[in-house]
């Protein structure tokens, strides 16, 4: 069975909203393999509206983005969306409806793991459901103050299990949790 791995680039303040504004001054070599090698470890992206309508924009004409360019664009994407009619993005299927029984089939199907970036909507309707087998926390040292939070008040409380750390020269450390629930 597939796992859905949330990906996200957070700040100390629990600040997901757009890290193109604040977490630059962070890549490096280091950050870059670790995306590489995670977007090539997988076999689907998993977006929620606003997420997709970005990348939709960006990634298809993006100059000079080499083989993680043409992964990103080859890979199906799965864009949960009570809005979106139509995703022209290659290989992109909007899912609608009852969304976790959605994802549970997602899951089932062979293939590498799915990738959830973004998507902070998406990402705590799931977590309420325990969908979630993992979550990769790229933490960057720098305090934004406002934005959308990672984790947003009221979602009910789970509990994580750190399972592995990663700090890079730049400052960002990976922090990678699984529920705790799992280990039950």
């Amino acid at each position: 069975m597939r796992k859905i791995i949330a990906t996200e680039y957070v700040t100390l303040d629990g600040i997901m909203e757009a890290p193109n504004k604040w977490s630059g001054q962070f890549w490096s070599d280091e950050s870059a393999k670790f995306k590489y090698d995670e977007l090539f470890s997988s076999g689907a992206l998993l977006l929620g509206r606003i997420t997709y309508e970005g990348f939709a924009a960006a990634w298809p004409t993006m100059e000079g983005t080499g083989d993680f360019g043409e992964r990103m664009n080859s890979l199906p994407k799965y864009v949960v969306s009570s809005t979106l009619t139509k995703a022209d993005w290659n290989n992109s299927t909007i899912i609608k409806g009852n969304i976790a029984a959605e994802m549970v089939k997602l899951k089932e199907q062979p293939g590498q793991d799915i990738l959830l970036s973004g998507s902070a909507q998406l990402m705590g309707l799931l977590m309420q459901h325990d969908l979630i087998d993992e979550y990769r926390l790229m933490l960057h040292p720098v305090v934004v103050g406002s934005g959308t939070r990672l984790f947003k008040d009221g979602i009910p409380m789970k509990a994580l299990k750190l399972v592995d750390t990663k700090p890079f020269k730049s400052g960002i450390t990976i922090l990678t949790y699984h529920p705790a629930s799992a280990d039950k």
